[in-house]
């Protein structure tokens, strides 16, 4: 790997690690948040769905305005936005300026995760692509999964607040590594689908606010059924604007690829699962077994651990033989795991009813995120990598964002024992369907005589091509 590949690697790594880290840095200090700017359970489902929103909204345009304005261009001012943002974040006096700050810290993040992938397609080939993006999702992934232990550390050791400000160290250092990179945008330029946007933004954002405030309003309430009609009006109506647009921010024709369509198909119940076991296993642990912030960031330390050290690993293993069997075995072992945490009861003993389980889910997970990212990225042209990336992304932050908001109506509010036990069901069972649908759905490529899968799986030009076929 040359000194320019490891260069934007770094930076590709960086960038996202942020947008990643802030989905669920939140989760272990909205008690905190709310103990000092008030608003109860709502302002707490707010503070983590205002940034998931923008960011689920906003990540398909982000795609588009990468692969026209340049990788580097856009990845520098999400980043710079960012950086205000968190300044924002932590510096809030009341719940509703937070939350308005969350919003756009969404915006922001939603131009880092596209980019930041298509930066690594757009500088790695062949069997280095494969080995490149299993370190990209070790670290993003662990970011993911560190967030409950850096924010836990954080909110003990000093305040809530530094959650968000210390956002700005990785992304000043991210900058300084940009300096010697240029920006290379499109030699055609495509008009910016502005229409599809709002349309997607309107509609994402009324279903979620609805699913959210039910539990405070009702369903039959106009503040509830209002946002949801419209909602659902303008996700019907992005369909149709993409199906029809000359340029589209969405293409749909990605979707004629297989590898594409299955990948993100069996992203929406991993995601999901990930998103409420993430959230659900830190707050049982404190409000129903009395850990502390920090002690319960910790308990899902192994599986930060087991991602950073195999991730890199199984990405050359799916970039050698194909992705398959790693997306069909790795969601299984998840659903495991989640099944054995089953266990966790009072009195707690972690060694014994917490730590078999999460290292199985940590392993199942690090098996199936490298193999999941080249399988969808590995169908599309290099040169739609940035909408293939935001497409992806945004289908995992929706899944997850969904997942969150409907989560008191599938397993209830009060959080007890037989809460998390459902919360746990919930998660093996999406595990189990994102198991299935890959083992069904992806074809490994067939490689030609004296290359790898590998060699093979990124050269599809708009489709699935004559290798997909095992």
């Amino acid at each position: 790997m040359s000194s320019l590949n490891r260069r934007a690697l770094a930076i590709a790594i960086l960038a996202a690690f942020v947008a990643f880290l802030d989905g669920t840095v939140i989760n272990v200090a909205l008690p905190a948040i709310t103990a000092e700017l008030g608003g109860g359970l709502p302002v707490q489902q707010w503070v983590v769905d205002a940034y998931l929103i923008t960011l689920g909204a906003l990540i398909l345009l982000a795609g588009s305005l990468s692969d026209l304005l340049g990788r580097v261009a856009i990845l520098r001012i999400g980043l710079i936005g960012f950086g205000v943002t968190s300044l924002a974040c932590g510096l809030a006096p009341t719940a509703e300026l937070l939350i308005a700050a969350r919003a756009a810290q969404g915006v922001a993040g939603a131009l880092l995760v596209p980019s930041s992938l298509a930066l690594i397609m757009a500088t790695h080939r062949g069997p280095t692509q494969a080995h490149a993006i299993g370190i990209w999702t070790a670290w993003t992934s662990a970011a993911f999964i560190a967030g409950p232990l850096i924010g836990g550390l954080l909110t003990d050791l000093a305040s809530w607040r530094w959650v968000f400000v210390i956002n700005v160290l990785p992304i000043a250092l991210t900058l300084i590594l940009m300096v010697p990179l240029r920006n290379e945008p499109a030699e055609t330029r495509v008009p910016i689908d502005y229409a599809g946007a709002a349309l997607g933004a309107l509609g994402l954002g009324g279903v979620v606010f609805a699913l959210i405030e039910q539990a405070n309003y009702g369903w039959g309430d106009p503040l509830v059924l209002v946002p949801l009609a419209v909602g659902a009006l303008s996700l019907v109506g992005f369909l149709v604007r993409e199906r029809r647009a000359a340029h589209p921010m969405l293409p749909l024709g990605l979707f004629r690829s297989r590898n594409f369509a299955v990948g993100n198909l069996a992203t929406v119940t991993i995601y999901a699962a990930l998103a409420v076991a993430s959230l659900t296993i830190v707050v049982y642990l404190q409000q129903g077994l009395g850990l502390s912030a920090t002690l319960a960031g910790l308990a899902l330390l192994p599986v930060t651990v087991v991602n950073i050290a195999l991730s890199s690993w199984f990405g050359g293993l799916a970039g050698r033989y194909g992705s398959r069997w790693f997306m069909a075995g790795g969601p299984a072992l998840c659903a495991i795991g989640f099944l054995l945490m089953l266990a966790i009861d009072e009195p707690f003993d972690f060694l014994t009813q917490a730590l078999p389980g999460i290292v199985l889910f940590g392993f199942g997970l690090t098996m199936t995120i490298a193999p999941l990212t080249s399988a969808v990225l590995g169908a599309i042209d290099t040169r739609q990598s940035g909408i293939a990336s935001a497409t992806n992304n945004a289908v995992s932050r929706v899944a997850g964002l969904i997942a969150i908001a409907v989560l008191g109506l599938a397993i209830g509010t009060e959080v007890d024992g037989a809460w998390f036990d459902r919360s746990l069901i919930l998660c093996a069972s999406l595990m189990a369907i994102g198991a299935i649908t890959s083992a069904i759905g992806i074809r490994n490529p067939r490689p030609t005589e004296g290359t790898t899968a590998a060699d093979a799986a990124p050269t599809p030009a708009g489709g699935a091509g004559s290798g997909e076929n095992r």
